[in-house]
């Protein structure tokens, strides 16, 4: 029996994020270039994408490329920008047969334009669909965020737009980049690695977190499925005790 058919719908998480980690790893292990990890991670990404969607939830988020990344060997940087061009212009029609609507999060003005030009015209290709929200972290950093953030917030205060007393979580997640989003309920990572690195810190505060040791080329619907239901078998509780959740 599959996974999917143990799950419950009504207890799916409106927002999922993933954290897809162990491509390099995975091409080394088989005696290829990292890149070659990296573009049969798009399977991977096509695969949930179409489970997320076929399942009802609402928006994933991908960390796609971080800040930190920029630092890798100029190569597979190169690569990396060259394949998100191709794999942008080759899933368009896919997003749009599915009902998805693209968005993206991020230093997107440090992408390269060939990158920016081809993710803003999918990002309007797809802005009517009423499917799932893909989000895009890219060229992404928590930190990044939440500075721009405080900066954005302090600015407000200075020219007395807001008063000292005005500054709550609302007001703050309202400065985000993912600004009108639900934060997400569930975070993922694959590769082994048990470690945040810099994504949504502020986002993530209640989300239950899972890892799992498969590469992320090796992440298939079956996988997917195998950590919503996880999930739900989880008591979230916020701060409560277990006999107040029962009871509401």
């Amino acid at each position: 029996m599959s996974f999917k058919d143990k799950i419950v719908k009504e207890k799916l998480p409106t927002h999922l994020a993933i954290i897809m980690d162990g491509n390099g790893r995975w091409a080394k292990m088989r005696g290829e270039h990292r890149i070659v990890g990296h573009q049969n991670g798009v399977e991977a990404v096509r695969q949930t994408v179409e489970a997320a969607g076929e399942l009802g939830i609402s928006y994933l988020t991908l960390y796609a490329f971080s800040t930190e990344n920029w630092n890798r060997p100029q190569d597979e940087v190169l690569g990396l920008m060259s394949l998100l061009v191709e794999a942008i212009e080759n899933e368009t029609p896919t997003l749009m047969k599915n009902n998805v609507r693209l968005q993206a999060i991020g230093d997107l003005a440090s992408l390269p334009l060939e990158v920016r030009e081809k993710l803003q015209g999918t990002i309007s290709n797809t802005s009517g669909n009423s499917g799932l929200t893909l989000v895009l972290a890219l060229s992404y950093s928590s930190r990044w965020e939440i500075v721009n953030a405080v900066k954005s917030i302090a600015g407000q205060v200075k020219n007395g737009d807001i008063s000292l007393d005005e500054i709550n979580s609302d007001l703050f997640s309202n400065q985000l980049t993912t600004k009108g989003i639900p934060d997400p309920e569930l975070l993922i990572r694959t590769s082994g690695e048990n470690r945040i690195s810099n994504f949504l810190l502020w986002q993530i505060a209640y989300s239950e977190l899972y890892f799992t040791e498969l590469f992320w080329p090796d992440f298939n619907k079956e996988e997917l499925y195998k950590a919503l239901f996880d999930y739900q078998n989880r008591e979230r509780r916020f701060g409560k005790i277990s006999e107040q959740i029962k009871d509401k």
